[in-house]
């Protein structure tokens, strides 16, 4: 009696397998001798493109305290400050330039339960070191814009602490502490970051100027991306990560408390694997397939977070391409950006395309019309970042964004506003353009901040980006 074909059909393996990984033999079912090998490196090179992807949050903590502290940002009682804006002069995720920007790392380990004092008026959050949400401070924090003393445990923390505090016990030993003032540097040099056992006299903070000190703190795209994610691993509780994602560094080799020393086979797999993943990483940021990714059918425009959640959830399952995609592009984690109330935190949008679908070149010029009534409360803007780098774009311009802060915006007669792209300004709209560079891509990112009915209604919509001449 034999199995009938059609079921050995769909529950064998033939012969001869032909796949993207390679072509493997097969005796009955059993892997030839001098396929093994090539099935395990194959399984590896899924692993490691898995790993990757997986791992971007805690790459990206890592690269940015690695490029703080080549600047000598090197404590907590450290904060690291760009006044009065952010410039192209270093390499940061997308950030903005419209206000001043500060940020630190929390060491709880060394330092043990740390406090963190918020000055009124400001947005503040704090991310753990696999690039969770911990809390935000400020106006979108408990303390509701007033000010405020945090309090950070440990994740091993025991016994009492203080009242008096807003107090959070963080998942990893390193927090990333962001801050920022819409009433400027002034306003930032206000936080306070100092150990609890010190707060009876707490020691100075140093705010660093790192405004026009090149650095880099954007994670890498070949085989050192493992390196990166290994610090991490090494340094935090094996409990601060879940077993699934454990898992899949375990099999590239990245396990705590051992060390991560990949032979020649397989460094040359994670060789192979971190630009393949980053390629895969910029289909997903650049030209999603999900729906959800798009406000609007038949528009260009994209989110930031689909799915609506900061955590990438969506009716109990991991949206794994949404994660992937923003943290390849974006940084800072919280509720505030993915989905704030009416009238609060921070909404974006972004397109590397033109009307026509095309990628944005930098060569061409283009307009791009907001119509009247920006749904925006306190400010909007428009900036422009390199493809590559996915950090600001290096032109003439050290802010390559036109924001409603400036107070020099120009708006059409009937209340709309067009901004300019392109290598020369448009004749008497110089205060609209944003420079872009010949032979090079482009993506552009709105920001609406404490977004109104209009935007999330849907009867305000931006125009798409459109080619002139």
């Amino acid at each position: 009696m034999s199995i009938p074909k059609e079921i050995l059909a769909s529950l064998g393996v033939p012969d001869q397998l032909n796949t993207p990984l390679g072509r493997f033999a097969f005796a009955d079912g059993l892997p030839a001798p001098d396929s093994v090998a090539g099935l395990y490196d194959a399984l590896d090179l899924m692993r490691a493109v898995e790993a990757f992807l997986v791992a971007m949050p805690a790459a990206s903590l890592a690269a940015m305290r690695a490029g703080l502290r080549n600047i000598g940002v090197t404590s907590a009682r450290q904060i690291a400050i760009t006044g009065p804006r952010p410039e192209s002069t270093s390499l940061y995720l997308t950030p903005d330039t419209d206000t001043a920007f500060a940020h630190t790392f929390l060491d709880l380990n060394r330092d043990g339960p740390t406090v963190v004092e918020a000055p009124p008026n400001s947005r503040c959050v704090v991310d753990d070191f696999w690039f969770r949400h911990v809390t935000d401070l400020g106006l979108a924090g408990p303390d509701e814009g007033r000010g405020g003393k945090y309090l950070f445990l440990p994740p091993d923390h025991e016994g009492e602490f203080p009242d008096g505090y807003y107090v959070f016990r963080c998942p990893t030993y390193t927090n990333w502490a962001v801050f920022r003032a819409l009433d400027g540097a002034d306003t930032i040099r206000q936080v306070r970051v100092y150990p609890l056992d010190q707060a009876a006299y707490p020691p100075p903070n140093e705010f660093v100027d790192v405004t026009g000190r090149p650095h880099d703190t954007v994670f890498a795209s070949d085989a050192t991306f493992y390196e990166q994610v290994d610090t991490v691993v090494q340094e935090e509780p094996p409990d601060s990560l879940d077993p699934e994602r454990r898992g899949v560094l375990a099999a590239v080799g990245i396990v705590k408390d051992d060390l991560f020393a990949p032979d020649d086979r397989m460094r040359a797999i994670l060789g192979r694997a971190a630009p393949l993943a980053a390629g895969m990483a910029r289909a997903l940021a650049f030209r999603p397939r999900a729906a959800e990714a798009y406000y609007h059918p038949g528009s260009s425009w994209k989110r930031l977070f689909y799915g609506g959640s900061h955590e990438f959830l969506h009716a109990g399952a991991r949206l794994l391409d949404a994660r992937a995609a923003f943290h390849y592009l974006a940084t800072v984690i919280t509720p505030a950006m993915a989905d704030p109330p009416v009238g609060t935190g921070s909404v974006y949008a972004y397109t590397a395309e033109d009307g026509t679908g095309e990628w944005l070149d930098g060569g061409r010029s283009y307009v791009l019309r907001l119509p009247r009534r920006v749904p925006a409360k306190a400010f909007w803007s428009v900036t422009a970042y390199d493809t590559q780098t996915r950090s600001l774009l290096v032109t003439d311009q050290p802010q390559p964004s036109v924001s409603s802060l400036s107070g020099t915006v120009a708006a059409n007669e009937d209340g709309s506003t067009d901004l300019w792209f392109g290598p020369e300004p448009p004749p008497g709209r110089g205060s609209n353009w944003i420079q872009t560079v010949p032979g090079k891509h482009w993506f552009a990112m709105l920001r609406l901040y404490d977004p109104t009915q209009p935007w999330y209604d849907q009867t305000w919509r931006p125009g798409e980006i459109e080619p002139r001449g």
